[in-house]
């Protein structure tokens, strides 16, 4: 026959609720864990990524650099030099014979009032128009102000800036008794 006896001087305790609590706690551990490693690991990967577009980027930096100091060499060179100076000066006259040149008489004969007579035109091309350099006669003050109200209301003439305004002598028979120098923008609307 079989007796249980407990000869312990503590009864016999169940430690059912401490299994049950480290068992939880067991999973929700490894639970986290493989969260936080795959988490690591996606991180881990985009940082590779991010090191290889870096290096592609460095790569590509350093190609353009040597081929810019290639070009600069070879531009450098008394031949090319050369070469460049007669393109620019062929595409400068281009500019020059692109530029319309009757409509700037034409639109300057329109703005031109009566009283004055342009004695100098000193014109320099920009981008689609030229700065002009202009010395005027004008026989009298109210000539005077009439050529700068025409220019300043003008479409083709813009940023009139007075430069010079000198009264002429009398003793030369045909001299003008005003002489006015400007500058102002053209640009054929």
């Amino acid at each position: 026959m079989y007796i249980r006896l407990n000869l312990a001087t503590k009864p016999l305790g169940s430690h059912r609720p401490f299994l049950a609590g480290a068992a939880v706690a067991a999973l929700i551990g490894s639970i986290l864990f493989v969260l936080l490693g795959w988490r690591f690991y996606t991180l881990r990967q985009a940082d590779a990524d991010m090191r290889a577009r870096t290096e592609k980027v460095q790569n590509e930096m350093l190609r353009a650099d040597m081929q810019r100091k290639q070009l600069e060499r070879f531009f450098s060179q008394q031949t090319t030099v050369g070469l460049q100076s007669r393109a620019q000066f062929i595409a400068e006259v281009m500019e020059a014979s692109s530029f319309n040149w009757t409509r700037l008489f034409m639109d300057l004969e329109r703005t031109l009032p009566a009283g004055v007579h342009v004695l100098r035109i000193d014109p320099k091309l920009s981008k689609g128009g030229a700065e002009i350099t202009f010395v005027i006669g004008a026989a009298n003050d109210d000539a005077k102000l009439k050529l700068l109200k025409a220019f300043e209301d003008s479409r083709s003439f813009s940023g009139l800036k007075l430069l010079n305004e000198h009264a002429g002598e009398q003793t030369q028979p045909g001299a003008d008794p005003l002489t006015v120098e400007f500058t102002t923008e053209y640009s054929a609307i």
